[in-house]
């Protein structure tokens, strides 16, 4: 399995040019290595005493990935292929960082992800 290392800080303030990854959720250029292999996902989780958003976005060419936590913005709402796992599942699948990003990887080619996003 892969070492996954963060993105610098400029490479993460270019993550946040463009469209939002709400508007077009669509693989991305990678501001490390150019590649066209960034991807997003988004979830909410369970047990946050907030409204809160929960982001992954990752390049699966050179393995460089961030993660955030942020208010989840009113009225969002998305699809989230990992909802339908029980509980414990997506507690052993969230525990390894390398697993996680290679599982939604694997969603991401057979079609599952990118999610779709609409305003309630």
């Amino acid at each position: 399995m892969t070492a996954w290392s963060s993105f610098s800080g400029d490479e993460v303030a270019a993550l946040t040019q463009g469209a939002s990854f709400f508007a077009d959720p669509g693989e991305r250029d990678c501001p490390a290595c150019g590649q066209r292999r960034l991807r997003a996902y988004f979830t909410t989780p369970a047990n946050a005493k907030r409204p809160t958003l929960v982001s992954y976005v990752w390049c699966g060419a050179c393995d460089r990935f961030v993660g955030t936590r942020a208010k989840h913005p009113e009225g969002l709402i998305f699809s989230d292929p990992l909802a339908t796992l029980p509980p414990g599942e997506r507690r052993d699948l969230e525990r390894s960082l390398t697993g996680f990003l290679a599982h939604l990887d694997a969603l991401w080619d057979a079609g599952a992800l990118p999610q779709t996003f609409s305003c309630a």
